[in-house]
């Protein structure tokens, strides 16, 4: 404190920075001492001109002893976090400029070098159970002085977090300046920030997604006995992830449904029906539904070389008067066409179909659609599709917003949902990985892209993509959207506004019916023992053109022998 108006040089182990400044400041602040040390600098509070933009106003702080060292990040009036920056050597600049406004700025920031921090347990760390407890350093006795810990939690996926403080007990700030707690939505500290606590109180948070991250800082006095902290799991509303499958045969039609998704929903077998009600489940758990095709009221369809059979299964709320059950319709279809099955299914609750899309400030979601028009969107899963059919692949941002530009920075697929080897890239740094990748140009709102399907070898028929999706500032022509193909060895920091990712499938391929002999299941193809995709493709590239050639010599001998007929029936007519 009591620092000079604009600027000056620090030299000690740590120091409290209170600043006021007015308009058109640029002033530059030095932190340096002669020590194999690296520096933390926390900044706890900042207070901009309210109108301000980050082009107007702001803190930049640099890695080194002047302004012409490594820029290491920014504050402005929208920061979202408590930022903390961290040198690589002994040396920190950071420069504030303000604008025209006449207006007092508040800024709030703390620094000490490493030797200072202490060697601690219960100080960090990743917690990944259903529900877990942590504590601060040395809890119930005082927490040391410049502690600075890190808590990373994680739970199951779609689930969100409940974290509450059983004890708490911080130096009180009106602004939490000098000791905080700072809780963020995500699993880092560039997350959002959902709260940030000091003093005595019993706080509650709760995350918007199944990460959170909570930081610890205090500063060089009047250390209390901290915290103890509890988390708990919460699942997501609404039922189960369903569960299902179907199967088609030239003959039949198999429906299967999982006991724990009907459970979900109150229900169990003797709810459901098919268009025929006396058509009943060959088996409860699973339930399962067998029938030809024909029967338990299929409705048949001829649309040009396609034959459709439809059937549907619908479970109704069984209260009287009044019901907390969800109305659900299964809607089932088998197409015939070109000697294949493609098998359909969609689930409705309530009339709505259920559909996957990415969370989080901006909503985005990802489907195939059925054609280069992008009009008609794929609504089942799995989507099954014919080897090396092309497929539309189209990222939809949500938005009001006019000004916003989505760009498909790396898109890649995997035969597991969980994203684990292999994995197969058609799309990074915004460069086609694949050769039959095309993509469309920024479209407003849509990113456009398309590939012929693939499966992999050795592996699961499934193929699931997932796609880093950007989304930019339209009027900004140097940002990341506007840059395209970007090569590692090119590739620099470029202006993004959020960054996200999307996930769809699975895609698999369709099952042949050529003989009811030589069927498959739905879920296991046989891989051929082939080291590469390259070496699967020349293989059936060899099949077709012996086939096309054993064709061409069957033709020519029937032809030579038809030939040979009529010669011999024409002697014989005199």
């Amino acid at each position: 404190t009591g620092l000079p108006r604009c600027g000056t040089s620090f030299g000690d182990l740590n120091k409290a920075l209170s600043i006021e400044l007015n308009s058109n400041a640029n002033c530059v602040w030095q932190i340096h001492r002669t020590s194999n040390q690296t520096i933390r600098l926390i900044f706890s509070y900042f207070q901009f001109a309210a109108a301000s933009s980050c082009e107007t106003e702001s803190i930049k702080v640099y890695d080194g002893p002047s302004t012409n060292s490594s820029f290491l990040g920014q504050v402005c009036n929208n920061t979202d976090s408590v930022p903390v920056f961290e040198s690589s050597s002994d040396s920190l600049t950071f420069l504030i400029t303000t604008n025209s406004e006449n207006f007092t700025r508040s800024f709030f920031a703390f620094y000490y070098f490493s030797s200072l921090e202490p060697k601690t347990e219960n100080c960090g760390g990743l917690l990944t159970g259903h529900n877990g407890s942590f504590i601060s350093p040395n809890y119930p006795k005082p927490y040391p002085e410049f502690t600075y810990c890190v808590w990373h939690i994680q739970t199951a996926r779609k689930s969100k977090i409940n974290l509450e403080f059983d004890d708490f007990f911080l130096e009180l700030d009106k602004n939490c300046r000098f000791d905080f707690v700072a809780i963020y939505d995500g699993l880092t500290t560039n997350s959002s920030l959902i709260g940030k606590v000091c003093g005595r109180s019993q706080p509650k948070f709760e995350s918007s997604s199944n990460a959170m991250t909570i930081v610890l800082a205090a500063d060089y006095a009047n250390s209390y006995r901290g915290f103890s902290a509890q988390y708990t799991s919460i699942p997501p509303p609404g039922p189960a992830e369903p569960n299902t499958s179907l199967t088609c045969s030239s003959e039949r039609m198999e429906i299967v449904l999982s006991k724990s998704y009907l459970d979900s929903l109150g229900y169990n077998s003797t709810h459901l029906q098919l268009n025929d009600a006396s058509c009943s489940p060959i088996s409860t758990d699973p339930v399962i539904f067998s029938f030809p095709l024909t029967s338990c009221g299929t409705v048949k369809t001829v649309e040009g070389q396609t034959i459709t059979y439809t059937n549907t299964i619908t479970a109704s709320a069984t209260g009287r008067i009044i019901t907390r059950q969800k109305s659900i319709e299964i809607t089932v279809k088998c197409k015939m066409e070109n000697n294949s099955t493609l098998e359909i299914m969609y689930i409705t609750e309530n009339n709505i179909i259920q559909n996957e899309t990415a969370t989080g400030r901006y909503n985005v979601s990802m489907s195939f659609y059925s054609s280069d028009s992008f009009s008609n969107p794929v609504l089942q899963s799995p989507y099954f599709v014919d080897l090396n059919q092309t497929l539309f692949a189209q990222v939809s941002l949500h938005s009001t917003d006019p000004n916003l530009l989505v760009f498909i920075d790396t898109c890649v697929a995997s035969p597991k949902p969980d994203f684990g080897s292999p994995t197969y890239d058609l799309i990074r740094s915004g460069c086609n990985k694949d050769d039959t990748v095309v993509t469309y140009p920024p479209l407003e709102h849509y990113g456009r892209f398309k590939f012929n399907a693939f499966r992999f070898l050795q592996n699961s028929a499934s193929v699931y993509l997932r796609c880093d999706i950007l989304i930019c500032d339209s009027n900004d022509r140097n940002s990341r959207c506007a840059q395209g193909c970007i090569s590692r060895q090119k590739r620099a920091a470029s202006s993004y506004v959020w960054k996200t990712n999307a996930v769809v499938g699975p895609i698999r391929l369709k099952r042949g019916h050529r003989s009811t002999d030589h069927s498959e299941s739905l879920t296991e193809v046989r891989a051929e023992e082939t080291p590469s995709l390259q070496q699967y493709s020349f293989y059936t590239l060899s099949f077709v053109v012996l086939t096309a050639n054993i064709i061409i010599v069957v033709a020519v001998i029937l032809k030579y022998r038809i030939q040979h007929q009529y010669g011999y029936q024409k002697m014989q007519s005199p």
